[in-house]
């Protein structure tokens, strides 16, 4: 609200000629207090030297435990027990008595009793509830809401204005039904919201009553004026705008009303009432600002829905008030010719229930305030390991580096053609899958058979081939694992498998999916010519898949090619480097082949967003079982036939030490000697 008020330029103060009050409205030029309610008198509390600090929602709701004091969190307020009203006279307009009926701006602290109408600072109720000052007792607070300056004049207008439909003059009538666009309104709407009109200044006039109808507070009146082919209107407050706070339309809510369409002008809610039949109400100040105090009006409704207006001012102020009200409860309707303001769709014949049905939600689910996360960041703060991941139990130096397996994020997996990426991911990922993480396969590149029966193999921790006989046991307990696998072979649309990726989400509540690889769907892919941007493109929807779904991704992509004395990079992956800038996490398995014998592998995590460490570790195939982290047993053999064959590669800079026998299972085929050319070739 400050924003909005001191980054505005102040009108001239409207005064009253000739009982007839004419004018434009203008922001106001002082911050004066709301419409007169049941306040604290001024000399009860002291003058502050200091300015006074902002109080949070959390001190609030410290502030209300720490005195044993309930409280309800709402939208944009906490309700608490008045202790400004009698408890017999908690009772709404159905009759069933409420205790919660003070409202508490989270932001601001400020209050409002509903029953009493008793207002103030947040220090003015922390000055009743502590007993300072006279302030603490009800009986000091006033009773009745004192005498403004302008009450005398708001009742001399109220009382020269007529009724419009009971003007003797039918040619006026029509004529003040044509200026103000009315001639589709009708008698009864404009009666039931007590719209009066007044002939002198040729001026609609909308009341402003005290809640519960008991009194007028002030009024609004609407000149219409002819301005060469068209009409333009001004509007003047009485009292001024500062001070005004109606929300025209609120003495005809009912307390079970659960939705309610917020307008910008008077003559917008007539339309939208009459057409729909919804409650409808009037922002006091059109899209200039909503003044916080008419928040505790609004907690009520579980669904607001913005008609402000058919310009973009409309659409952003629509979006600025949403911010307030809590936009998981707000819903716009977003300016077009097929979607004017109320009162034009009324005129032209449109269909203002179908418009409503458009509205767009202003939430967002890829926008949160930190109010939406508090509860989750504690939740992050008291429980440091599991906000790490869910931890592999076959690869414990991965998890000294990676700490854990995450939802939300994306891994980009890379390593050279025929070093066992997809023998090693697979045991990645039922590491994972046999701890309860449901895991969705995509292989484009082998059979959804052959990789089951590496899995399988894996999962047993042995060949299968050689004891037939124990195939059912293993099966059996394989097939309980949630693992599913995409029907896709070969070169696929990344559409299609986004929605197969879709579909498992909501089906099997699919946690983690790999895909392997990404070089399969880029030759689907029609948006240019041009490989890279093909993948750049993939890669962003591999990228919001995983945030939006709060699912984790593991993608294979094969790297550029390299020189086989040189070890791989970041740099290294296949494309520009968005893949590298998108990935949470980027594993690089590296193979380095040795002059003579088997060559060594070992992981490398190169990119950690979460915690940023990175590292290597040694990976040991053992052919027996297809996989990595059972250490082979003729693993001192290879060691005695590394030092008896003479001089070896140069080792990785990390200076860390692992070897392994022979490539993997799917990728299988001893590294080449320097009398042998390298003649293997990856299984597909």
């Amino acid at each position: 609200m400050w924003v909005l008020l001191r980054g505005g330029h102040p009108l001239r103060i409207l005064l009253p000629l000739r009982g007839e009050w004419m004018g434009r409205r203008g922001l106001p030029q002082n911050l004066a207090p709301g419409p007169p309610r049941r306040r604290y008198g001024k000399e009860t509390l002291q003058a502050l030297e200091m300015p006074v600090l902002p109080v949070t929602a959390a001190e609030i709701r410290q502030y209300l435990r720490g005195h044993g004091i309930p409280f309800q969190d709402g939208h944009s307020c906490l309700r608490a027990p008045s202790p400004f009203a009698e408890s017999s006279k908690l009772k709404d307009q159905t009759g069933v008595t409420t205790s919660f009926s003070l409202f508490i701006d989270k932001t601001t602290g400020r209050f409002l009793c509903m029953t009493s109408l008793a207002e103030g600072s947040w220090e003015d109720f922390q000055a009743s509830v502590e007993g300072r000052g006279d302030g603490a007792e009800e009986g000091l607070l006033l009773s009745k809401a004192p005498e403004f300056e302008d009450s005398e004049e708001v009742r001399r207008i109220w009382n020269r204005a007529v009724p419009l439909w009971e003007l003797p003059d039918q040619k006026e009538v029509q004529l003040a039904d044509t200026m103000f666009g009315l001639t589709k309104v009708t008698d009864d709407t404009l009666k039931r919201f007590s719209v009066r009109y007044l002939r002198p200044a040729r001026s609609l006039v909308f009341p402003w009553f005290f809640p519960g109808g008991s009194g007028l507070r002030g009024l609004k009146l609407l000149e219409a004026k002819c301005q060469g082919d068209g009409v333009s209107y001004e509007e003047t407050t009485i009292p001024r705008p500062s001070a005004y706070h109606n929300l025209f339309g609120l003495p005809l809510i009912s307390r079970r009303d659960a939705e309610v369409v917020l307008t910008s002008r008077e003559l917008d809610s007539l339309a939208l009432n009459q057409s729909t039949g919804l409650p409808t109400l009037t922002l006091p100040r059109g899209t200039t600002c909503l003044p916080p105090s008419l928040l505790p009006y609004l907690e009520q409704f579980r669904r607001i829905v913005f008609w402000l207006g058919d310009d973009l001012r409309s659409w952003e102020a629509a979006k600025l008030f949403a911010r307030k009200l809590n936009p998981k409860r707000c819903f716009l309707v977003r300016p077009g010719d097929q979607q004017p303001r109320p009162l034009e769709a009324l005129n032209r014949g449109f269909n203002l229930s179908r418009i409503l049905r458009t509205a767009l939600p202003a939430w967002h689910k890829s926008i949160v305030s930190f109010r939406q996360l508090r509860e989750e960041v504690l939740g992050e703060l008291s429980n440091v390991e599991q906000t790490a991941g869910l931890r592999w139990s076959r690869f414990p130096d991965l998890n000294r580096i990676l700490k854990g397996h995450r939802k939300g994020e994306l891994t980009v997996f890379t390593g050279p053609t025929g070093s066992g990426k997809t023998t090693f991911i697979s045991e990645y990922a039922l590491d994972l899958c046999s701890q309860g993480v449901n895991t969705l396969w995509g292989s484009f590149e082998i059979s959804n058979v052959r990789l089951a029966r590496v899995m399988l193999t894996q999962f047993a921790e042995g060949r299968l081939e050689d004891q037939l006989d124990k195939y059912d046991h293993w099966a059996d307990r394989f097939e309980d694992l949630p693992l599913y696998f995409m029907t896709f072979h070969g070169q696929q649309s990344i559409r299609t498998v986004i929605d197969t990726m879709q579909h498992a989400v909501y089906v099997y509540d699919i946690c983690h999916v790999v895909i392997d690889n990404l070089q399969f769907m880029m030759g689907h892919e029609q948006l240019s010519t041009d490989r890279i941007a093909a993948q750049d493109y993939i890669v962003g929807v591999f990228r919001k898949f995983a945030t939006d779904n709060n699912c984790h991704v593991t993608l294979v992509i094969h790297p550029r090619k390299e020189d086989d004395d040189k070890e791989l990079q970041t740099a290294s992956i296949f494309g520009s480097a968005k893949a590298s800038q998108e990935a949470d996490n980027v594993l690089i398995l590296q193979d380095r082949k040795l002059v003579t014998g088997p060559g060594k592998r070992y992981l490398q995590v190169s990119k950690n967003r979460f915690d940023g460490d990175v590292g290597v570790f040694p990976l040991e195939f053992n052919k027996n079982s297809l996989t990595f982290s059972i250490p082979p047993k003729n693993k001192a053999r290879l060691k005695k036939i590394k030092d008896d064959t003479g001089p070896v590669a140069k080792k990785p800079s990390s200076g860390k030490k692992g070897a392994t026998p022979q490539k993997s299972g799917i990728c299988s085929g001893q590294a080449p000697t320097a009398n042998q050319p390298d003649t293997s070739k990856r299984s597909k």
